[in-house]
Protein backbone atom coordinates (compact mmCIF):
# COMPACT_ATOMS: atom_id res chain seq x y z
CA UNK A 1 0.00 0.00 0.00
CA UNK A 2 2.81 2.41 0.90
CA UNK A 3 4.61 1.39 -2.28
CA UNK A 4 1.49 2.24 -4.27
CA UNK A 5 1.30 5.71 -2.75
CA UNK A 6 5.01 6.36 -3.40
CA UNK A 7 5.05 4.98 -6.97
CA UNK A 8 3.74 8.28 -8.41
CA UNK A 9 4.67 11.27 -6.19
CA UNK A 10 3.47 13.83 -8.76
CA UNK A 11 -0.14 12.63 -8.33
CA UNK A 12 -1.12 13.97 -4.90
CA UNK A 13 -4.21 12.53 -3.19
CA UNK A 14 -7.20 14.90 -2.81
CA UNK A 15 -7.61 16.95 0.36
CA UNK A 16 -10.45 14.77 1.71
CA UNK A 17 -8.38 11.60 1.32
CA UNK A 18 -5.42 13.14 3.15
CA UNK A 19 -7.72 14.32 5.96
CA UNK A 20 -9.31 10.86 6.19
CA UNK A 21 -5.87 9.23 6.33
CA UNK A 22 -4.75 11.62 9.09
CA UNK A 23 -7.96 10.93 11.02
CA UNK A 24 -7.47 7.16 10.67
CA UNK A 25 -3.88 7.50 11.83
CA UNK A 26 -4.98 9.52 14.90
CA UNK A 27 -7.78 7.02 15.64
CA UNK A 28 -5.31 4.13 15.39
CA UNK A 29 -2.89 5.90 17.71
CA UNK A 30 -5.65 6.60 20.26
CA UNK A 31 -6.82 2.99 19.99
CA UNK A 32 -3.27 1.68 20.52
CA UNK A 33 -2.72 3.92 23.57
CA UNK A 34 -6.12 2.92 24.96
CA UNK A 35 -5.26 -0.76 24.55
CA UNK A 36 -1.92 -0.27 26.34
CA UNK A 37 -3.68 1.53 29.21
CA UNK A 38 -6.34 -1.21 29.34
CA UNK A 39 -3.64 -3.91 29.47
CA UNK A 40 -1.87 -2.03 32.30
CA UNK A 41 -5.13 -1.64 34.25
CA UNK A 42 -6.08 -5.28 33.71
CA UNK A 43 -2.57 -6.43 34.60
CA UNK A 44 -2.40 -4.34 37.77
CA UNK A 45 -6.00 -4.95 38.78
Amino acid sequence: MVGMLWSDPSDEPPEELREAQAMLRRAGLVLAIGMVIAFIILGVG
